[in-house]
């Protein structure tokens, strides 16, 4: 199932999913995107390695785009310098059924490009959404812990251009 965001062509190539019965819908892909605590946010560094790392995220229904913050330096920002091209997973079920040799999952990948957000008002509205999912009531404390942390944040944008979602046979 595609979710394109842009007219132009992906960088990525989609391969069409082997077991495609397993395949969920764009509506069960988005909505583990939209209740999920944590994701993997997987991009390609500076050496041409992969790097991958855990985050809490927002998902972004207007834009199509997920939203994360971050330090303003490290391994993840060096990354997204190098390279915009990311992918981001979260795993929804990961159930083992140890009689029947199996596991009864449900995950998602978006692909897409990352970037960094300039725009002071975009990475503000970014981290209130951050804060209004994680920290739901304490929108006036969230605010003014924003402003005091605002120089040192950064926000990173993943436009999805891509979105597929997989289920086991035995996951309800």
């Amino acid at each position: 199932m595609d979710y394109t965001t842009t007219e132009t062509t992906s960088e990525f190539h989609t391969h069409p999913m082997r077991r495609n019965k397993q395949e969920i819908s764009l509506d069960e892909c988005l909505a583990i995107l939209k209740k999920a605590p944590t994701g993997v946010l997987a991009l390609v560094d500076e050496n041409n390695l992969p790097y991958a790392v855990p985050l809490n995220f927002v998902y972004n229904e207007a834009s199509r785009s997920i939203f994360f913050h971050s330090a303003i330096s490290g391994h993840k920002i060096d990354a997204l310098r190098s390279s915009s091209s990311a992918s981001f997973c979260v795993i929804d079920a990961d159930d083992v059924v140890p009689e029947k040799f199996t596991t009864a999952y449900r995950s998602i990948i978006a692909f897409g490009q990352a970037e960094i957000v300039e725009d002071a008002d975009r990475r503000r509205h970014g981290l209130q959404q951050l804060a209004h999912k994680y920290c739901p009531g304490l929108d006036n404390e969230a605010n003014k812990e924003i402003d005091s942390a605002f120089e040192r944040t950064c926000v990173i944008e993943l436009r999805i251009e891509h979105l597929t979602g997989k289920k086991g046979l035995e996951t309800a």
